[in-house]
């Protein structure tokens, strides 16, 4: 075979190698990104009924609070409930519109960002309008018995006092466990990715673009 001979059958073998790896990432990237997209669909369904949640709650505050204006502890737990409705339909707003914006056809790098953006908005979201219940599920169940007819004065039961201590300390034991778990995560690259905090399917996500992201960089 001559020089120039080999030289063109050279060319056009490295021609069809990098057509073949150019399909190969094309196939990756769509198989990768069907199933990173399908990875927030329970996120998304979730968000979805936390607002709902949250209409409930301010609907429940409004109804205590604007027939309770003369007894301060039912008038309280329905501004309570009211603001936390809010606060939770914020929540999931939030986090469902970045959860939204996810461009799947943008670059891996793009997409990667803006995944790592919905992962500390829902972190946040689950930290103010999550960890909470230890102590929110109180005002509710207040708020609840002011629907009906209540005394107007009277000390506060014991056991009110008691379950606010009791949600208190596992309001602050389960921030403290968020905000350890977090910081074990950011020490690691490789973290684990099922860590029962409601975010695996982001991580997951984030795991699919890593692999096409590893796969471009070849």
């Amino acid at each position: 075979m001559e020089p120039d001979d080999l030289k063109a059958a050279w060319q056009s073998l490295e021609t069809r190698m990098a057509r073949s790896d150019a399909v190969q990432l094309a196939l990756l990237r769509e198989t990768r990104l069907v199933r990173a997209r399908g990875q927030l669909r329970p996120l998304k369904l979730g968000h979805w009924l936390q607002a709902a949640l949250g209409i409930a709650l301010i609907v429940l505050g409004v109804a205590c609070w604007t027939r309770n204006t003369d007894v301060a502890g039912l008038l309280i737990a329905g501004i309570a409930v009211h603001a936390f409705g809010v606060l939770t339909i914020l929540g999931a707003t939030a986090t469902l519109v970045l959860a939204g914006r996810v461009d799947y056809a943008a670059p891996v790098l793009q997409i990667q960002r803006q995944l790592a953006a919905l992962l500390r908005v829902y972190a946040l979201n689950s930290g103010l309008c999550g960890a909470p219940w230890w102590v929110m599920w109180l005002p509710v169940v207040v708020a609840f018995a002011g629907l009906g007819d209540a005394p107007s004065s009277g000390a506060t039961p014991a056991w009110i006092v008691w379950s606010l201590v009791i949600g208190g300390v596992g309001l602050a034991a389960t921030w403290f466990y968020a905000w350890r778990n977090r910081a074990r995560l950011l020490a690691k690259a490789e973290g684990p990715i099922n860590c029962a905090d409601g975010a695996d399917g982001i991580r997951r996500s984030q795991r699919l673009l890593d692999e096409i992201a590893a796969f471009e960089a070849g």
